[in-house]
């Protein structure tokens, strides 16, 4: 997944000091990002539900590239995808890597995300799919 593999790994690992770099290789975020057709592929192979919709969404990375939105220079930077990205992963980081680094980990991948952020515009790709059960 892009956002772990660009933004968290090239920040943290053997060559910046902060983590060995087989603690780094032997780290894993369990998450996959299936194509709508593997999704509708599986569900129609699994044969116990039927699609009743699926979509596909763009979400910016933070909520602060809504025009709408007055929100402080601070999320304009990618605070709020930092602190999303952490809330989600910081169990399985301070299981592996241990409490004494995760503060130093979580800053850095933010400054990766807001470097990234002031580059380019970024998106989250979403699948969403509504089911009914067969039978």
């Amino acid at each position: 997944m892009f956002i772990w593999t660009q933004h968290f790994t090239s920040g943290i690992g053997a060559p910046q000091g902060l983590i060995e770099e087989e603690k780094m290789d032997s780290f894993n975020i369990p998450q996959y990002t299936p194509s709508p057709k593997e999704v509708s592929n599986e569900v129609e192979k699994e044969g116990s539900f039927m699609i009743d919709c699926l979509e596909v969404s763009e979400v910016n990375w933070d909520a602060s590239t809504d025009d709408n939105l007055d929100l402080s220079a601070k999320d304009e930077q990618g605070y709020n995808m930092g602190k999303c990205m952490r809330a989600v992963a910081e169990p399985l980081v301070l299981s592996h890597f241990g409490e004494s680094i995760i503060e130093e980990v979580f800053e850095r991948y933010t400054n990766n995300i807001k470097i990234s952020m002031s580059k380019e515009k970024n998106k989250l790709i979403n699948v969403t799919v509504s089911m009914t059960r067969k039978g």
